[in-house]
């Protein structure tokens, strides 16, 4: 995991740098700037026509009572879509194009729904868990037994007195 951030925070803005200095050299300063802003400018706009339509998705999920996690995830990767565009720099605009791909992410966000445990509400049985394809019962909070008072005003013989909640005439 350590790694992982290393690569996200420290050697990916040094290689978007490196990049972006070797396009101002091949194409110029004013010509660089400008891909970069129209990238973003149009990643924006297509990101916004995304998010509008996953939106809708939603509404319709929940209007029908369904649980609106694939429409969820869909704009969850959109939103990191739009925020790789928003990044100055070539590779984080090719990974937030990517993910403009409609198929590609729906394939993302399955993939990712199959790996997390969905907490889902059954009717008459209280709350479920279902993940991987499989509904287990949520264990019982109850749990039932007999006891006997140790510390009392009086150490008699006859015990009966003494145990609480059976309900066997002892």
């Amino acid at each position: 995991m350590a790694l992982r951030l290393l690569l996200l925070f420290i050697v990916l803005p040094i290689v978007e740098l490196m990049l972006l200095i070797k396009v101002g050299g091949l194409i110029g300063f004013l010509p660089t700037i400008a891909l970069v802003i129209v990238t973003a400018f149009v990643g924006s706009q297509l990101v916004r026509r995304q998010g509008l339509t996953v939106l809708q998705r939603i509404r319709e999920s929940q209007a029908r009572g369904e649980t609106p996690a694939l429409p969820l995830l869909d704009g969850a990767a959109l939103l990191f879509a739009g925020f790789m565009l928003l990044t100055p720099g070539f590779i984080s605009d090719a990974f937030g194009f990517v993910l403009l791909i409609p198929g590609l992410r729906e394939k993302i966000a399955r993939r990712l729904l199959s790996k997390v445990v969905i907490m889902q509400a059954a009717p008459g049985a209280g709350a479920r868990y279902a993940g991987r394809g499989e509904a287990r019962s949520k264990p019982s909070s109850v749990i039932e037994g007999d006891y006997q008072r140790k510390d009392g005003p009086s150490d008699s013989a006859d015990d009966s007195n003494d145990r609480i909640g059976r309900d066997d005439g002892a």
